[in-house]
């Protein structure tokens, strides 16, 4: 599998294994091990957090549901965990736009520009399937270059800071 197959996947899917927004962060815990935690999002308590597999950053929800899925693909090269996405989950960024929007064609994934992410040196694109993002970086005179592929969607109506 390479990165163009995981990420067109994702699109179609909204799903990366057990890893797809509203997904129980136990069970993601219990599959994928357990991850980095880059800390809070938030001043106030200790969730939501943001945890890390690699270039596949999960914010979770203090109801300990994930709220938003990011693949970040700015880096050189992008790691994912080798059990959700092949071999050994590690893969050459630098993905095209054109290239990507191939990819979503071939598999038969609709997409459309998302304008409120196009400005200045950045455009947008949506899957319309799962309503996945493509934020693309465009470097002065060069074609636009993926700098990140993002779900989001959970609608938490938790108010109780939860355990922990």
């Amino acid at each position: 599998m390479n990165i163009l197959d995981v990420l067109t996947d994702m699109a179609k899917t909204g799903r990366l294994g057990p890893v797809f927004v509203g997904a129980s962060w136990s069970d993601v815990t219990a599959t994928l091990g357990e991850p980095w935690d880059m800390g809070t999002m938030s001043r106030r308590g200790k969730w939501p957090r943001l945890f890390a597999y690699g270039d596949l950053e999960l914010s979770v929800c203090r109801c300990r549901k994930v709220s938003l899925i990011c693949v970040q693909t700015w880096r050189d090269v992008v790691e994912l965990p080798p059990s959700v996405a092949g071999g050994t989950g590690t893969f050459p960024a630098a993905i095209k736009q054109a290239d990507l929007i191939s990819a979503l064609d071939e598999a038969g994934c609709p997409w459309q520009p998302y304008p409120p992410l196009t400005f200045g040196d950045q455009c947008s694109l949506v899957a319309i399937p799962s309503r996945a993002n493509f934020t693309f970086e465009i470097p002065q005179g060069e074609e636009p270059v993926l700098n990140v592929m993002g779900l989001h969607g959970h609608g938490c109506s938790s108010r109780s800071p939860g355990p922990g």
